[in-house]
């Protein structure tokens, strides 16, 4: 017993030497980049500034506050995410769900035309054509349409309602005479917050990230998410200054300082959101992963 109580103590000090390390690498970025944005950037490149604010201004934020385009990209990402997820669920629940029942006819059709998109896809240029074809170009549609759900969630979502859902409550419920839909709504969803907190996150996340999809299928500007613009402004490095604004022209050293801390104020900003999201639906989060990815 005294060295297996031993041995049992090295675990947990071991274990909890990796996990503090583990945290400190995941932690530490966070804080630098949060310092970074809200100190002297002469500061964060001379090393001065390692973790905690040096000499703090606040001109990185007021500048990406005072550009229009942050504010409009704001408002179309979110807008793409909502609507985006909305109807990722509203198609990928009752396809998951049909697919978990047994009565189900032609599953194994199904199933396998679904793990056929795993391994096969069209790729960009026949995508692209669809979508011109589809007449979506430059439209909201461009963005949530595509890759609106995937054959992983799909399966995931399948495996979570095999696990969770008693084939004894769905059959007590015909009994009582409740149709498929009204088991679907009524029964079915209110035990599925898990999963469905998990979904809606991963391809919510998906989406509030994306730049690549709107580089390709948006060319008008009003239309850009909030990702394509800090995209634009990271590889331009420079915020292009309003109309009307003061006409005396900054020095190349202040350009490249402002540029610096806007680049870290802009990943502040655009992260926010999802950091706030994210407590709220932890909860959910773990166990909808554990139990969705369940081997049958």
């Amino acid at each position: 017993m005294e060295k297996r109580g031993l041995s049992d103590k090295s675990f947990d000090r071991i274990n909890n030497f990796l996990v503090s390390l583990i945290v400190i690498v995941v932690i530490y970025p966070l804080i630098f980049v949060l310092s970074a944005s809200i100190s002297d950037p002469a500061a964060v490149t001379s090393g001065r500034m390692w973790l905690w604010p040096v000499d703090i201004t606040f001109e990185g934020f007021k500048r990406v506050f005072e550009n229009q385009d942050i504010w409009t990209g704001y408002r179309n990402t979110i807008m793409y995410t909502l609507l985006g997820t909305l109807i990722h669920l509203v198609i990928l629940l009752p396809c998951a769900y049909a697919l978990s029942r047994k009565e189900l006819m032609g599953k194994k059709i199904i199933l396998w035309f679904i793990l056929f998109t795993m391994l096969f896809n069209g790729g960009l240029i026949p995508t692209y054509l669809v979508v011109k074809s589809l007449g979506i170009l430059d439209t909201i549609w461009a963005i949530v349409i595509p890759n609106v759900v995937g054959a992983w969630s799909i399966l995931v979502a399948r495996t979570f309602f095999q696990h969770s859902i008693p084939d004894e409550l769905v059959e007590a419920s015909k009994i009582d005479g409740a149709s498929d839909f009204y088991i679907f709504r009524k029964v079915v969803l209110p035990l599925s917050l898990p999963i469905i907190a998990v979904m809606a996150l991963f391809h919510g996340v998906s989406l509030w990230n994306q730049y690549f999809t709107a580089l390709i299928y948006l060319s008008e500007r009003e239309l850009y998410p909030l990702q394509l613009i800090i995209r634009e402004i990271l590889v331009v490095n420079q915020m292009g200054l309003e109309e009307g604004s003061a006409g005396v022209m900054e020095s190349l050293v202040e350009q490249v300082k402002n540029a610096s801390l806007v680049k870290y104020a802009v990943i502040i900003i655009s992260s926010l959101p999802l950091l706030i999201v994210y407590p709220f639906l932890q909860r959910y989060f773990v166990k909808g992963v554990l139990i969705g990815s369940v081997k049958e």
